[in-house]
């Protein structure tokens, strides 16, 4: 390909967990056979490159490179949340944004079913005796029975739900929608009394909600006092969905009985906070959404998008969230 062919698609140099983002090229390459796929290594090739093609994605696009992107249609963003681009901007451009969702469902529901089943059998009471060399028995719980909240109906909070059902739970989703229904239950939504008489009868509080204006401090002070001193929190949405000060308070008083945090507020959190030093806490730098299959799972949808667009520019694409 010379310099002046345009790519049909054209991926970005930054990757994700770790991953080499070649591998995300390869994976595109493999599922579009007849069509061009070049990956802007450098920022000076992004910056080059962007300029005439119309099909680009990547994890992100500062607005400097937007604006070097004269004839970009389409930006497949390689994350599912979008919030980090801009996009006022791109809307103005009339450039339509597609996201990742589902890639995480089933690595972040097992993260979640691994959190539960870990309070629930107390393993980490039994890892700290081993550690002991300590030969003492402990009371467990059993989760048939138990009832689970899941804030958030979406591809995660599916992924939950589904590998919640052979353990005998009741469910309960909450949704903005609620009158959508969902594969939990129960639904409800966001009213006070719905929401509070939910989480009086949760055992597990599930966050699996994106952060908006509904969402932020979701769970606070009045919420820890609402649920049953055995629930367990275990949040991997955003750090601010819940009220730091007052998961803190609530793990000192006993108001529940421990909380799986995959996120915080603050993230990264920092060396001398007390979450850090509490026994009845378990943290995860932000690692519930690795998996090995990440780069396989986004050259679906993003492949599929190619396609798509390379038929007929004006077509729905999938996971399309803008405009």
């Amino acid at each position: 390909m010379s310099d002046t062919d345009e790519p049909d698609v054209l991926v970005l140099r930054t990757g994700t967990h770790g991953m080499p983002v070649e591998q995300y090229v390869a994976a595109i390459r493999e599922r579009l056979p007849e069509q061009t796929v070049e990956l802007a290594r450098t920022p000076g090739a992004e910056r080059d490159r962007i300029e005439d093609v119309r099909f680009v994605t990547g994890m992100t696009l500062d607005e400097d490179l937007l604006e070097a992107a004269e004839n970009l249609e389409v930006f497949a963003c390689a994350y599912a949340g979008t919030g980090h681009l801009p996009l006022e901007q791109l809307e103005e451009r009339n450039v339509a944004v597609t996201n990742a969702s589902g890639v995480h469902g089933p690595n972040i529901g097992e993260h979640v079913l691994g959190a539960i089943l870990r309070y629930t059998r107390r393993f980490h009471v039994g890892a700290r005796r081993q550690e002991r060399r300590e030969w003492r028995h402990y009371q467990a719980y059993e989760l048939q029975g138990s009832t689970v909240t899941i804030v958030g109906l979406g591809a995660i909070g599916e992924a939950v739900a589904e590998r919640l059902e052979p353990f005998g739970v009741e469910t309960i989703g909450v949704r903005y929608s609620p009158e959508k229904g969902g594969p939990t239950d129960e639904v409800i939504g966001f009213e006070d009394d719905a929401f509070d008489d939910a989480l009086a009868r949760t055992d597990y509080l599930v966050l699996a909600c994106p952060l908006t204006d509904t969402t932020r401090g979701l769970i606070g002070h009045d919420e820890f006092v609402t649920m049953d001193p055995d629930a367990v929190l275990v949040n991997v949405a955003r750090g601010p969905v819940v009220d730091t000060d007052a998961l803190v308070a609530a793990l000192r008083s006993s108001w529940i009985r421990g909380a799986s945090l995959d996120v915080t507020d603050p993230e990264p959190l920092p060396e001398e906070h007390p979450l850090w030093t509490l026994e009845n806490v378990q943290i995860t730098p932000h690692n519930a959404g690795h998996t090995p299959e990440y780069y396989e799972r986004l050259a679906d949808i993003v492949a599929e998008n190619a396609r798509r667009f390379g038929e007929d520019p004006e077509t729905e694409l999938r996971n399309q969230v803008r405009p």
